[in-house]
């Protein structure tokens, strides 16, 4: 994940990974069924928005447009009790209208992305349930 809004360095990409990752457990869980594993590698993030350097001096601020859509590649591997292979894949992600979208956590920076996270989760493993 390279964001020039978080001066691009390890610690800043290792935050907002971190959020995410937890996130993405947190959501996940809610919707295995018991003894169900499922193992996600993400190998890449682009965070909605961009930061347009002829701002000049505000060019530390992502703005958020139609045109930088939330996207995230990942593979995944979803194993039963017994560790049968139930689903696996790769994904790339990509929310278009993400623009379009209420959220009742504005204050949210990542909003757009844990709604990109939910919807895959959603049409991936809704099916499924505790």
């Amino acid at each position: 994940m390279r964001d020039a809004a978080l001066g691009d360095t390890d610690s800043a990409r290792a935050e907002v990974l971190g959020e995410l990752r937890a996130y993405l457990v947190k959501q996940a869980n809610r919707l295995l069924a018991q003894g169900q594993v499922l193992k996600i590698t993400v190998t890449d993030v682009d965070l909605a928005g961009e930061v347009e350097p002829w701002h000049g001096a505000a060019n530390d601020v992502r703005v958020v447009r139609d045109i930088y859509p939330p996207r995230m590649t990942l593979a995944f591997r979803l194993t039963d009790a017994a560790g049968e292979i139930v689903a696996q894949g790769d994904r790339n992600l990509r929310d278009d209208q993400f623009m379009l979208r209420l959220s009742i956590t504005m204050d949210d920076p990542r909003r757009h992305e844990k709604a990109l996270i939910d919807d895959w989760l959603r049409k991936e493993f809704g099916a499924l349930k505790k």
